[in-house]
């Protein structure tokens, strides 16, 4: 998430998404009453004296809306939010007219509440550090797959093949190698940000092939890449393999991915054990809520499909507001699905409630 803070007001903070977590922050965050500055567009239909409406223009504005509602639609990561027009830059949009906002990732919105924010606002605002993800390629001369993980979120692009296989690739003199390089370097680069790691990884010795091909470019500096054994599956199969072995933990150590998969395992291990210092499902997280004995908290998109999501906002808020984290993960990775079958919801406490 990109913060800063805005010139107009000492209440407003110019936001830029980054990632569905972040879409999912800002949800927790706008509330009604709110006053949301963004560009969007608008149908504007030119009335004539003696007959219809034409079926009008579309035209691009800047308005400033008084939030009624928002709501999250985890299918297509955009958050929708509702209100009323109090601001305009274009005469032809008429104030005190209903519209709605569509926030995607990339997208810049000023968030102004004319209060002062609660101190939980602010920590849930300014609490994901400098936006650093990560970049994967599992390869081999076969194929390879690239992947950004973004706080929790996976998003992984179609395999790149070589064009060639079995040991026909491993001659050192083989051109065509660099030419399969080269595909996946561009890829690397169309997808990394300024703080992003590339993590590379799979069978053979195409992994460190592909590592010094693309520090040689000189595109991403050689402190910024990382060059994993222990998964020797590559492609897209080789991503979900990586995310769910110990290797995973080791080279990001300090991702919130990371973090999540050892809190989950965790869990699992209390269970084994018969210990009761976890909650799982909206019924008992709520209760070990109440009494402030929450520790950390994820949950995944699963959980808006059995509770309500007002209701979900506001559990999460308020254990957040007692000192916890929360985690937001998804069905883009083994760890959401994991999430999902404990209940949409699960929770490290601090003492056993039960």
């Amino acid at each position: 998430m990109i913060v800063k803070p805005s010139g107009t007001s000492s209440n407003a903070f110019f936001v830029i998404p980054e990632d569905a977590d972040d879409l999912f922050t800002l949800r927790r965050i706008v509330e009604k009453e709110d006053n949301i500055i963004a560009d969007t567009s608008r149908v504007v239909k030119q009335v004539k004296e003696y007959g219809r409406p034409d079926k009008g223009e579309r035209v691009k504005v800047r308005v400033s809306i008084r939030v009624e509602q928002s709501e999250l639609d985890a299918a297509v990561d955009r958050l929708r939010i509702t209100g009323i027009i109090t601001e305009t830059d274009n005469e032809l949009v008429t104030k005190g007219t209903h519209h709605s906002l569509s926030v995607q990732t990339g997208d810049m919105i000023t968030i102004d509440k004319g209060k002062r924010w609660q101190d939980v606002e602010l920590k849930m605002l300014k609490r994901f550090g400098d936006g650093s993800s990560f970049i994967l390629v599992a390869i081999d001369a076969q194929q390879a797959a690239v992947a950004k993980v973004s706080g929790t979120h996976v998003k992984v692009i179609p395999n790149i093949y070589s064009g060639q296989s079995g040991k026909r690739y491993q001659t050192k003199n083989n051109p065509n190698i660099e030419v399969y390089f080269t595909d996946i370097a561009k890829t690397v680069s169309s997808i990394i940000g300024e703080n992003d790691k590339v993590i590379i990884f799979g069978p053979g010795e195409a992994r460190r092939r592909f590592f010094n091909a693309l520090v040689d470019r000189q595109e991403v500096p050689r402190d910024r890449v990382q060059v994993v054994d222990g998964v020797d599956v590559a492609g897209e199969d080789g991503i979900f393999v990586f995310l769910r072995s110990p290797a995973m933990k080791e080279a990001m150590s300090a991702s919130k991915l990371a973090s999540v998969s050892s809190m989950l395992d965790r869990v699992m291990l209390m269970v084994n054990r018969g210990e009761t210092k976890f909650a799982m499902g909206m019924q008992e997280v709520s209760q070990a809520a109440a009494m402030k004995a929450i520790e950390v908290v994820v949950f995944s998109d699963s959980i808006f499909k059995t509770a309500d999501e007002e209701q979900v906002v506001k559990l999460l808020n308020s254990i957040e507001g007692h000192g916890a984290k929360t985690f937001a993960v998804d069905s883009s990775t083994d760890i959401g699905l994991r999430v999902s079958s404990l209940g949409g919801i699960v929770a490290l406490l601090r003492y056993a409630v039960r």
